[in-house]
């Protein structure tokens, strides 16, 4: 695996910074130690030293604060015995006395505060640390831009001997048509003296574009893993620093190496974090995003026409880019990644389950059915769920009872448990019973999958609706049975309980947002007819420029208010009417579903399925014949 090169001779490792210091701090210490270290002596009781004393034994003593220490008589000083004992905290009056009967020299001994090497060896240490940091500090700092952080480069590459550390296509799914564009690149970087023969040139800069969790980085390393070429990977905020020309240094450090290595490949994850357009914006440019950018742009000029070297880079917002970075000779291939079709989506259920322990790999069909709008990432987070959910219930396989708690969770969020009013409970029931009501007899609606009043995530409950088919494009007579849909539930309330409330918040939020596309951008009403009349979506924080000119007048905006209201107000009246029709039966499953709080298509069907023979309720319940005042 290549490493990053140690272009400065006199700097060393760190690991030999770690050893020096350690070597100096224990030097020091054993310094230290043997400084301090007292005289071997022996300790014994008072009244010991006082019976030598007495005995004549004593020639030579010496008082502490707290302690004597009595040196025995020898004529020769390698005999000389030393012994110490700790003096009573009350003074003895007889001691003197006693030790000039006998002709025993007395001396006192000054309290020690400490060697001086004991008080100054903590600085040594202290600025020995704070002069080696500051020597590691020195190449994130102007006068050292030609260090880089040991993160920014990595030679990874598939070994053939490794292959389980490499990743190749076949470890991505759901994306044919980015493979099939990418896969020249790889002819390219194995033999790249077929294409300079023939005078061909492979694009040096190509972005991959697609949402979040689609797999570009996958596809980046994929690329690199057939090809068998070293695999320089970073992001753009590694590159922003708080001092100028830092970036641009690591810019110019990092196309070096990937030259020294060539063939290879430069990654850059999240490009638009450096590569917005410079200029504009709120608040105008930063220089040190805009030195990097210019750096970037300058070494994908400088690529020489033989240099085997494939800048790929990836972003999720490819709007906000400067122009620059877009045109020929740079990054001038798009590769786009979408959010993969049901096909596409069980081909990656397939690959992330394949060391998974699944009771059946059918359950996955009905997994990818039941996961539109699902990326790679968030199926390999469903799968993971199930198998925490299986390993919480100590299970030995997945079940199919653990997708469909997984994809609930996902989808729905986990389940709250706290305590809704009996009244807020039933209104809940009702307001969901009318989703799932105008859902089931609306022709042209999604499929219903589960209807709960069960909380979870943010919501109090939800009418789940899975759709047969991927869309693509949404024609008006869709558009205005989600818009009946989404305002059966208000209606509902409206209808059986003669108010409305809170609930339909998100309900109307959503609506109105449909409501005023179908009118201002996609052309469905006769009153507007096909013109375009939404408002800028540029965001001045993100590079676009900040004059947003509103493009249409004051009466335009308001006839866009009256299309949508009227637009609003006739699914409202549909769903009322379609409810009212159906109001012994919506009953019904109001009643079912508040007693199971869970109801799934056969249970809904079974209430709501007009073909059945429905027995009428014996009552209608207290509340539901209310007429709602008019108007």
């Amino acid at each position: 695996m290549p490493q990053e090169r140690n272009t400065n001779p006199n700097k060393m490792p760190n690991l030999q910074h770690l050893a020096l210091l350690a070597a100096i701090s224990a030097g020091l210490l054993f310094l230290s130690y043997q400084f301090n270290q007292a005289p071997t002596e022996t300790t014994v009781s008072y009244s010991e030293v006082k019976r030598m004393i007495s005995e004549g034994d004593v020639a030579f003593a010496v008082l502490e604060e707290h302690a004597i220490v009595v040196h025995t008589a020898a004529s020769d000083p390698s005999l000389v015995q030393r012994y110490r004992a700790v003096t009573p905290s009350q003074t003895d009056p007889t001691l003197l006395t006693l030790l000039e009967e006998h002709g025993v020299e007395i001396n006192a001994k000054q309290p020690e505060d400490g060697s001086v090497l004991s008080y100054i060896l903590p600085w040594i240490l202290i600025l020995a640390v704070y002069f080696w940091l500051q020597r590691r500090m020195l190449g994130r700092l102007p006068g050292g831009f030609g260090n880089t952080p040991g993160n920014l480069i990595s030679g990874r590459f598939a070994k053939p001997s490794a292959p389980k550390q490499s990743v190749t296509f076949d470890d991505v799914a759901g994306q044919d048509q980015a493979k099939r564009e990418v896969a020249e690149l790889v002819d390219f970087l194995r033999d790249p003296d077929r294409f300079h023969r023939v005078g061909a040139e492979v694009p040096h800069g190509v972005l991959l574009v697609g949402p979040p969790g689609t797999g570009k980085t996958l596809l980046a390393k994929a690329l690199a893993g057939e090809a068998k070429v070293p695999f320089f990977s970073t992001t753009g905020s590694e590159f922003i620093e708080i001092y100028v020309g830092v970036g641009a240094s690591r810019v110019r450090k990092m196309f070096e190496e990937a030259r020294k290595s060539a063939p290879a490949i430069i990654f850059i994850d999240e490009l638009d974090s450096i590569g917005r357009t410079r200029g504009t914006g709120l608040g105008g440019g930063h220089d040190e995003r805009e030195q990097t950018l210019n750096q970037i742009l300058a070494e994908l000029d400088g690529f020489a026409g033989r240099e085997a070297v494939v800048v790929l880079a990836a972003t999720n917002r490819p709007d906000v880019l400067d122009p620059a970075l877009l045109r020929p000779g740079r990054f001038d291939r798009h590769v786009t990644l979408n959010l993969p079709d049901r096909d596409a989506r069980r081909a990656i259920l397939g690959i992330h389950a394949r060391n998974l322990p699944l009771s059946d790999t059918g359950d996955l069909d009905v997994i990818a059915a039941g996961t539109p709008g699902f990326s790679g990432a968030d199926l390999k987070n469903l799968l993971n769920e199930a198998a925490i959910t299986t390993a919480r219930r100590e299970g030995r396989q997945i079940t199919r009872d653990d997708l469909a708690e997984a994809r609930d969770k996902v989808m729905m969020g986990t389940v709250r448990t706290f305590a809704i009013r009996p009244e807020e409970r039933h209104r809940l029931a009702v307001h969901e019973a009318g989703h799932t009501a105008a859902a089931f007899y609306t022709p042209g609606a999604d499929p219903l999958y589960k209807v709960t009043i069960i909380p979870r995530g943010r919501a109090l409950g939800g009418t789940h609706m899975l759709p047969e088919a991927e869309r693509h494009t949404l024609d008006e007579d869709f558009l205005r049975t989600q818009l009946v849909t989404l305002l059966a539930g208000r209606a509902a309330e409206k209808l059986l309980l003669g108010t409305v409330s809170s609930g339909a918040d998100d309900d109307i939020r959503r609506a109105t947002e449909m409501a005023r596309s179908m009118v201002a951008r996609w052309g469905m009403t006769e009153e507007m007819g096909p013109v375009d009349l939404r408002q800028s979506e540029d965001h001045p924080f993100l590079g676009q420029s900040i004059a947003q000119p509103r493009g249409h007048a004051d009466a335009t905006a308001a006839h866009v208010d009256e299309a949508v209201i009227a637009i609003l107000k006739n699914a409202e009246e549909q769903a009322t009417t379609l409810l009212t029709k159906q109001k012994n039966r919506l009953c019904r499953l109001i009643e079912q579903l508040e007693a199971q709080e869970t109801l799934d298509l056969d249970e809904i069907r079974t209430c709501l399925d007009p073909d059945s023979k429905v027995t009428p309720l014996k009552r209608v319940p207290k509340g539901y014949d209310r007429v709602p005042p008019s108007g």
